[in-house]
């Protein structure tokens, strides 16, 4: 006889959006497997992923029966990508869809097929569809290994950032400025949507409407997961937290194109988290003063929500400078054009260098930081848990 961890069910896991970053999630996941016990059960019942952060959420619902196993999958997948398995960027390619952007505007858009993005993600459909099962998620929300699991994008018609999520049947539907939540059976193609970088990746068609990437307009990363019940949060962020204000450089180059994008995709993936994580602060801050049977009385909805942040101790862009070879020579000529190898524009390779050596480094990163805080860990995934007999 065995002793397994039993988690409370207000538990999540929010894993965040970064491209190619977000397989340092990877590695904090992996840490976590090692702090619990051999045979523990999900300790997250419930989990909300954006962007990539969506593909981790997803492979971790459907692996929610067997937490370890589902880990160690996922680093497996991370560990054998390249760029190939993401996107098209051979020399050939690119340079078609070079001539198809510019004929497109010569001819003022009037051509028949316009060009929809600068890369073509098909080659990521046909590596997720060989190896999600998304009847897993259901299998494991029936069985009480998961509780709810939520995707996000954002609606290109609609402009709001829809949560779908797919949950227990208590679980309802929310709505708030420009963000919902609709309960639906998850698929292949709410990951497309939800890893569409805008302009690099195509929309996906879901129902009436095209989605694009999550971590667009989404200005409460935490409200999912609150939406679902929990109470205690694990974040896993893809770029560094501080609280100092960073020192102003002096700077007589003009910008490139890659540091400019870069500092656009750092706006989208980052600042997001960053703001609702101080916004979560400040409200438990308040309520720490306002005695619960008064909230109860005032019917005020607001609780406070346990939050443990993991992210990474350096930059990630600067592990990319020495795996620029690793993107095929179309890209590498495209990146170099846009001076994403140099220092101050390698923000935007680290999004896209999905290759195995950078990628392993990251995860590396991720375990590496979250044994770190090996104390504060296992206090959060110890707490409101008890022991359970497993054969």
């Amino acid at each position: 006889m065995k002793q397994a961890l039993s988690v409370a069910p207000d538990t999540a896991l929010i894993l965040s959006g970064g491209g190619a970053r977000a397989a340092y999630q990877v590695g904090v996941l992996l840490a976590i497997a090692h702090l619990l016990p051999q045979h523990a059960v999900n300790p997250f019942p419930i989990i909300c992923g954006t962007s990539a952060g969506a593909i981790n959420a997803a492979a971790m619902a459907a692996g929610a029966g067997e937490f370890r196993k589902a880990v160690f999958m996922l680093a497996r997948m991370w560990q054998g990508l390249h760029p190939e398995s993401i996107y098209r960027g051979s020399l050939p390619w690119l340079a078609g869809a070079a001539g198809h952007w510019l004929s497109a505007l010569l001819l003022g858009g009037l051509g028949k097929y316009n060009p929809r993005a600068f890369l073509d993600n098909e080659p990521l459909r046909a590596f997720l569809s060989a190896r999600m099962d998304f009847s897993q998620i259901q299998q494991n929300i029936n069985n009480g290994a998961l509780r709810a699991v939520s995707i996000s994008a954002l609606g290109y018609t609609s402009g709001q950032s829809v949560s779908f999520f797919q949950a227990a049947d208590e679980l309802k539907d929310w709505a708030r400025a420009k963000r919902i939540g609709v309960r639906t059976e998850l698929n292949l193609s709410h990951l497309m949507a939800s890893s569409a970088i805008p302009l690099i990746f195509p929309a996906e068609h879901i129902h009436r409407e095209y989605f694009g990437d999550g971590s667009v307009r989404q200005i409460a990363p935490l409200s999912p997961a609150i939406h679902l019940g929990a109470k205690r949060v694990l974040v896993i962020g893809v770029a560094p937290q501080s609280d100092e204000v960073p020192a102003r450089q002096r700077s007589n180059s003009y910008p490139t194109l890659a540091q400019v994008t870069g500092q656009l995709m750092n706006s989208i993936f980052l600042d997001s988290l960053d703001t609702d994580l101080e916004r979560m602060t400040r409200i438990n801050r308040t309520l720490s003063h306002i005695p619960e049977s008064i909230r109860e009385q005032s019917g005020l909805e607001l609780r406070p929500i346990e939050v443990l942040m993991i992210s990474p101790s350096q930059p990630l862009e600067r592990l990319t400078l020495g795996f620029s070879r690793d993107f095929s020579l179309g890209m590498r000529f495209l990146l170099g054009g846009l001076g994403a190898f140099r220092r101050q524009g390698s923000v935007v390779a680290s999004y896209l260098l999905f290759s195995g050596a950078y990628l392993r480094e990251l995860i590396r990163l991720g375990y590496r930081d979250a044994m770190a805080k090996e104390s504060e860990l296992c206090v959060f995934l110890a707490a409101n848990s008890k022991p359970s007999s497993v054969e």
